[in-house]
């Protein structure tokens, strides 16, 4: 297994020098055009020649700006909003009141469409029971 990791590692720095290539704008490219770079990347990775050279010279390579020797460093120094928890964050909590207050007037109007069914079920039931063929037949 270890025998193979050399030709791993050449390829993953050929893969890499190759993507890295394709995606970088064609006004970062320095040296050579950019269609050139792929070529070279391309023919002389086997060797490792383009791909060096790719990363040594055919790319501007521009150093973290402000301070901040890691990416995370740079960001926690730059992060323009603070995180809050929802429960410290007042506009969370005023959405919150203003759903509550739409559900309670939802709930206050089905409750009073259930009580004018209620009403109109029982007026049904006793014009139903009050009517002149509901009379109890005669025994006799």
């Amino acid at each position: 297994m270890l025998r193979y990791l050399p030709f791993l590692l050449v390829l993953a720095l050929w893969i890499y020098a190759f993507i890295d290539c394709l995606n970088t704008p064609e006004s970062q490219v320095r040296g050579l055009p950019k269609v050139i770079w792929v070529i070279v990347i391309l023919l002389f990775g086997e060797v490792l020649i383009g791909p060096v050279a790719w990363l040594v010279a055919g790319k501007h390579r521009h150093p973290v700006a402000g301070g901040g020797s890691t990416p995370s460093e740079w960001h926690r120094s730059h992060s323009t909003a603070k995180w809050v928890a929802p429960d410290d964050n007042p506009e969370f909590l005023r959405s919150l009141k203003e759903e509550n207050k739409k559900d309670e007037a939802l709930l206050k109007d089905w409750e009073a469409d259930l009580r004018r069914r209620e009403e109109e079920l029982r007026r049904k039931q006793g014009e139903v029971s009050n009517g002149p063929d509901d009379t109890p037949p005669a025994k006799g």
